[in-house]
């Protein structure tokens, strides 16, 4: 078999990119793997034989950048590393698929759904399926309408690894963050928190390009450790059934791997409901038996790596599926345990100027 040369975007370290990067190191392909990034102080780059620097995602010449390294490189895939990529590589996918790049995303309506929390909230609303109760906040008196607390306040798109996220627990709280946020934030969302720390799972659903279901995995995350929480504050809120503390995730995954059926069922029909035909990342908690769902992120997950070592290689079984032709067996057995991180340091040496 031929090379697969591939081009993966956005590696900095710790992010969706990198994590991507890892997973096809993994891979038994034979892939010639090539990695942009906006910096050179980059620890994905570092990981390549061939790096190459990228202007942001949100400059005039992104795209034609991107186009140019895979022209010059012949590259055969491309992923993308992180969110901004995704929404400005998805409005050139023709493009792309035009200059023969395979470029394994999910579509242009779940990208748009699942990228803004009220869309997503509204598709729950409109299916009958279980969701914490999510408010838009566009001006200090929408909040006049909430009576449920404690609630989690969070940008309506963006905020990777839980950035500007912040939990109240009473009304003069919600006055005073609400107040903070629109000086930041044309919109924002106010979500009711809902379950405890412990029954927080990261999901994994994975369908192919025509919509149809792979697999799926989860992770029930350990996120009262330091290294896996954001936000951890005592629950003054009256509710015990929430736990002693209320914490919101890092988004730097951890805890233990496997099918949960319980949960990964719920999910799947989820995906096919909203028409996946891709990555699909859900970040839910399971309530009495049900899955809420507080965020849905169409495209690789943070834990791609960590999945990929127990056996569910998502770039690679799309790569094999789509691109090369390769029968797959959908809802393949994979290995289950514990996956868990640290902190791994690079060193980068100066270059000549």
């Amino acid at each position: 078999m031929n090379q697969i040369k591939v081009l993966v975007t956005g590696v900095g370290g710790g992010g969706l990119g990198e994590q991507t990067l890892k997973a096809l190191k993994l891979s038994k392909l034979p892939l010639d793997i090539i990695a942009a990034d906006v910096t050179p102080i980059s620890k994905g780059l570092s990981q390549v034989k061939r790096a190459f620097i990228v202007p942001p995602a949100s400059s005039s010449n992104y795209i034609n950048e991107v186009l140019s390294i895979c022209a010059a490189e012949k590259v055969n895939v491309l992923f993308c590393g992180s969110e901004a990529e995704l929404k400005k590589l998805s409005k050139h996918r023709q493009q792309i698929i035009d200059a023969g790049i395979f470029f394994p995303i999910n579509n242009d309506k779940v990208i748009a759904t699942c990228l803004d929390k009220f869309k997503t909230a509204e598709f729950f609303r409109e299916n009958n399926i279980p969701y914490p109760k999510t408010y838009k906040i566009t001006c200090l008196s929408d909040i006049d309408q909430i009576g449920t607390f404690p609630l989690v306040l969070k940008p309506n798109t963006g905020a990777g690894g839980s950035a500007n996220t912040m939990i109240v627990q009473s009304k003069d709280e919600l006055f005073a963050f609400v107040k903070y946020l629109l000086g930041f934030y044309n919109e924002f969302v106010a979500q009711e928190y809902v379950g405890d720390p412990e029954s927080e799972y990261t999901v994994g659903v994975l369908s192919d390009m025509n919509g149809k279901l792979i697999n799926s995995i989860a992770i029930n995350r350990f996120i009262s450790s330091g290294l896996g929480n954001r936000i951890k504050v005592k629950n003054t809120s009256g509710r015990s059934e929430l736990g002693e503390h209320l914490i919101i995730s890092s988004g730097i995954s951890q805890g233990e791997i496997g099918r949960f059926p319980l949960v990964t069922k719920q999910c799947e029909e989820i995906a096919q409901k909203i028409g996946s035909t891709g990555p699909l990342n859900i970040q839910c908690r399971l309530v009495n038996g049900k899955v809420y769902i507080f965020e849905i992120n169409p495209r690789y997950s943070g834990t791609s790596s960590m999945r990929a070592m127990v056996g569910f290689n998502e770039p690679d079984l799309m790569i094999r599926h789509h691109y090369l032709n390769e029968p797959i067996k959908r809802n393949f057995e994979y290995d289950e345990g514990y996956v868990i991180r640290g902190l791994d340091e690079e060193y980068l040496p100066k270059k000549d100027k």
